[in-house]
């Protein structure tokens, strides 16, 4: 852009988002792709409009940051640590294996094995950007291709340190190691370090204080600036941003504040990603395209194929359903952001030339364009083709239903409830997002549709305008309040009866309105508490009846202390009344016990009061 100023740029890329992306949509491509058109029609070979991307690249680039500290939110620290295996595992397979095919068909081509090792290295890897935005924008993230393709991301993630520490040592100029080297890994392990501790031990208490000032607009910059800080912090050692803030936000994934800080840069992190596909539709050069049209081609559906022969072994080697899989091959087997990182500094450090790093970047920009398309080609042919070759009607509810009941999520809580209701003559109609699970519940002769609850379109297909009852047995703790809210906003007059997986599951839902809400783990933990006091001598209905008790006596407590959500000591002090007041009360009804007991006038039929088993 040469003759305007922030304001000029700013009506040119805001112009063309909002033109492209709703055209895009509507001819069924998907927003991505409408942004990459964008970029396209206003760079240096369209319109001209903006004739340096490169500038806008760096900037936008931190949309990927974002998404990645959000995408980090949603990642508990127990539920990373059980993804350790497809992460190191899965995803060491994809980058390594895609890495040793390519560069040994750069060395067989004739090119030098280090051209060709930077070149595998570069193109192995995959758009983060793309990839975890289609699989938002398409609801995906809970399926287990979502969760694979997030572990095979993350590991390219954390391999983005040693690649760019790995560049510069492939120099032709120089025969020597370079001295720095270890200097480099301790100081990325030194930033790691303290992201890890500073965040575990200063983050939340300083989020607290920050969120007392009762500032909305502090709280916001509060958590721009924490993105921006970790980003910088290790960015500043050679690191990757993107990781930094993934890392940040697994660390806050528990916090009481993770849900302010999801809806405070949410909005910042859609507009930035899309400002990155405009630069990513700029940055092509289609003057290196249209000079070697045919090289370029070559070396785009040769990498592709490649990495997507790759992806297609670990997909069969994978617990992966088959619909599930062409989106998983597709979001992976394209070029990604990190490449252009790993080109430029390979031709900086002398590794590769400039015309060779133009060609690169031109295949891996080319090839995340034609993923958008890939996809609409996939939801057209492969996914159908493949439901058909399995003999799974995996296409969603297409006619109308009138069951009173819609429960949706049938994994192994909603089964009981559809059991319940099935044995009682009740008809339900029955949803699920994961077309395995769909699978295994249809060889048992349960009548489930494949589709996503939070579609408003399904669900009236569904039936739930005239349904009485929605059962939410969603896992995912997003997706159920998703459901809860399109449901609590156009079918009012629906009875809600919803799982909760914890406490902050529960508290979401009660701020929503719903009441009729069971954790899903109280009542089962109570039976086994029953048998043990009964292994101790307690008679079967005092048990019984302390456990009901207890029930009713946790749920009071967690009513109460849904009023002190935002306040953690407040909280804590309500949680040990709430003990103390319980264990006060049946200590007392013991003593009492034991005297009528002494007195005589002890009635064990008629007791109620916590027993006469070994004494606690």
């Amino acid at each position: 852009m040469e003759h305007g100023g922030w304001l000029t740029g700013s009506l040119i890329y805001l112009a063309a988002a909002v033109l492209a992306v709703p055209l895009a949509k509507k001819l069924g491509l998907g927003s991505i792709i409408g942004y990459l058109a964008a970029g396209i029609a206003i760079g240096p070979w369209g319109l001209r409009l903006v004739t340096d991307p490169q500038d806008m690249l760096h900037f936008a680039e931190f949309g990927v940051v974002l998404m990645l500290f959000l995408v980090g939110l949603e990642l508990e620290p127990r539920r990373l640590w059980s993804l350790r295996k497809p992460i190191f595992g899965w995803g060491s397979v994809q980058l390594f294996g895609s890495t040793v095919l390519l560069l040994a068909v750069g060395v067989a081509a004739g090119v030098t094995w280090q051209i060709a090792l930077v070149a595998a290295l570069g193109l192995a890897m995959s758009s983060t950007a793309i990839g975890l935005g289609v699989l938002a924008e398409r609801n995906l993230m809970a399926t287990t291709g979502g969760q694979s393709l997030l572990s095979v991301a993350l590991l390219q993630d954390i391999a983005a340190i040693p690649i760019l520490a790995l560049v510069p040592l492939l120099a032709a100029s120089t025969g020597q190691s370079d001295g720095n080297a270890w200097l480099g890994a301790l100081k990325a392990v030194g930033v790691i370090a303290t992201i890890v501790l500073g965040g575990r031990l200063l983050l939340r208490p300083a989020l607290r204080w920050i969120a007392r000032s009762d500032t909305p607009e502090i709280f916001t910059a509060a958590s721009l600036l924490l993105v921006v800080a970790t980003a910088a912090l290790m960015q500043a050692v050679g690191l990757s941003m993107a990781l930094g803030a993934f890392l940040a936000g697994v660390l806050l994934a528990e916090s009481e504040y993770r849900r302010e800080l999801e809806t405070d840069i949410e909005p910042f992190k859609g507009l930035l990603l899309g400002l990155f596909f405009i630069a990513v539709g700029m940055s092509i050069d289609f003057m290196v395209v249209m000079k070697q049209p045919f090289l370029i081609a070559g070396m785009v559906l040769a990498f592709l194929a490649l990495k997507a022969a790759v992806l297609w072994g670990m997909g069969r080697a994978m617990p992966l359903p088959k619909p599930e899989r062409p989106v998983f091959i597709i979001l992976l087997a394209q070029g990604g952001e990190f490449g252009f990182v790993v080109f430029q500094t390979a031709a900086q450090a002398g590794v590769i030339d400039a015309p060779t790093s133009s060609l690169l970047v031109a295949a891996v920009a080319i090839s995340m364009l034609l993923t958008p398309l890939l996809l609409v080609a996939a939801d057209k042919w492969w996914i159908p083709l493949l439901a058909q070759h399995k003999q799974l009607q995996m296409e969603e509810i297409h006619e109308p239903q009138h069951a009173p009941v819609i429960i949706a999520g049938f994994g192994r809580y909603g089964q009981i409830v559809g059991r319940l209701i099935f044995a009682n003559g009740i008809a339900a109609t029955v949803l699920d997002h994961d077309a395995e699970q769909v699978e295994g519940v249809r060889r048992f002769g349960w009548p489930a549709f494949y589709g996503d609850a939070t579609r408003l379109d399904l669900m009236r297909t569904a039936g739930a305008d005239k349904a009485h009852v929605l059962v939410i047995a969603i896992d995912d703790v997003e997706q159920s309040l998703k459901v809860a809210d399109m449901a609590r906003e156009h079918f009012p007059h629906l009875h809600i009866v919803a799982r909760a997986r914890n406490v902050t599951h529960y508290y979401g839902l009660r701020e929503r309105g719903v009441t009729l809400i069971e954790r899903e783990t109280l009542d089962s933990a109570l039976m086994s508490g029953r048998s043990v006091l009964e292994l101790l001598g307690w008679q079967p209905h005092q048990a019984r009846n302390l456990a009901l008790r207890f029930r009713k006596h946790s749920i009071e407590l967690l009513e109460e202390m849904r009023l002190h959500q935002e306040n953690e000591d407040q909280l804590i002090a309500v949680a040990k009344q709430g003990r103390q007041q319980l264990e006060q009360l049946w200590a007392k009804e013991r003593e009492e016990a034991q005297t009528r007991k002494r007195t005589g006038s002890w009635n064990p039929d008629a007791s109620t009061t916590p027993g006469e088993g070994i004494t606690p």
